[in-house]
């Protein structure tokens, strides 16, 4: 099979090499997936470069996501699987071979059946990006009469939590950094946007709410947005964070959000428990067959070009998922 790997860490353009790997053939209680498309995300151009640690493996085939479809079982898996098209995740998490080639096996959940109408291209997007906004959105239950602010709304994370919160009956309000961003945010339909670069940006988001606070927060950056995440969150609100690179180590308002009853949930999308796991692919799966997702492709490019793919992602200048397509040939 076709195949990009990598040995060392280092630079996309020094360390990526395109080259012929023999076909796996899949354990007991696996499938092997042909696959179609290979989502990359920041989480792995930064393995990739080293910034994540020493390189786990002797040979590393990147990238967690991927779409296909399935071509062969291994012992236990029914053979009615074949052929059957799937979305899939956490292929190279603690694992040394991902989506960046022509096949990937790997245990049969986690090959999971990819609705009608729905492109490989997008598959390979519901892994990490889709996943993470889903449990964000609704770990902590139902969100139908709440507020839901989303902050960085217009990122690949944040533009599934703004659909999907919609989806579940919330009013959504999102904050970007410019028009650009504003206008994704709003395709994406949230009800009010904030420009976080301009004005008194927790009185905007209280002014979109009504002037009352929120109920949930979907955060891509717990320790920059504090201050103005712990003015808006209400009486019992939840802020659930998945990143915070611009403070590593924020210091936590302790007593303001415990009178106000606040919960704070830090997430990593790759640990889902299973009963977590099951209830976010239920409620994508649902997403997705109702036609409440779209997908935000902002480039695709060919598994030969996959070292250019990692750097596009690398610039921060694009505003939607990147995905590497993988035509059978």
């Amino acid at each position: 099979m076709r195949a990009v790997w990598y040995e060392e860490t280092g630079p996309a353009a020094v360390v990526l090499r395109l080259g012929e790997m023999e076909t796996p053939h899949p354990g007991p209680g696996e499938v092997r997936v042909r696959l179609r498309a290979s989502g990359i995300n920041p989480s792995d151009v930064k393995s990739r470069a080293g910034l994540r640690g020493p390189i786990a493996f002797p040979r590393v085939i990147p990238h967690s996501d991927g779409a296909g479809e399935i071509d062969a079982v291994g012992e236990g898996v029914s053979s009615a699987r074949i052929g059957s098209w799937v979305w899939v995740w956490n292929a190279a998490y603690r694992r040394p071979f991902g989506t960046c080639a022509e096949h990937v096996c790997l245990p049969q959940e986690q090959a999971v059946p990819l609705p009608a109408r729905t492109s490989f291209e997008a598959g390979a997007c519901l892994g990490i990006p889709a996943s993470t906004a889903c449990h964000a959105v609704f770990a902590d239950g139902d969100v139908a009469g709440r507020t839901v602010l989303v902050t960085g709304g217009a990122g690949a994370v944040g533009h599934y939590a703004i659909q999907l919160a919609r989806w579940g009956g919330a009013r959504v309000i999102a904050t970007v950094s410019g028009a650009e961003k504003a206008r994704a945010a709003e395709a994406a339909g949230a009800h009010a946007v904030v420009n976080y670069r301009e004005g008194e940006v927790a009185a905007a988001i209280l002014a979109a709410n009504h002037g009352k606070p929120v109920d949930r927060v979907v955060e891509v950056e717990l320790g920059g947005n504090l201050s103005v995440t712990s003015a808006v969150i209400g009486e019992g609100g939840v802020i659930a964070a998945y990143g915070s690179m611009a403070d590593a180590e924020p210091k936590l308002p302790f007593y303001p959000l415990m009178f106000r009853h606040v919960s704070l949930r830090m997430l990593l999308v790759y640990l889902l428990s299973g009963r977590e796991r099951a209830e976010v692919i239920r409620r994508l799966t649902n997403a997705l067959e109702q036609g409440a997702l779209n997908h935000a492709i902002a480039a695709t490019f060919d598994l030969s070009e996959s070292a250019r793919a990692h750097e596009a992602v690398e610039s921060g200048t694009l505003i939607g998922n990147t995905v590497i397509t993988i035509p059978c040939v």
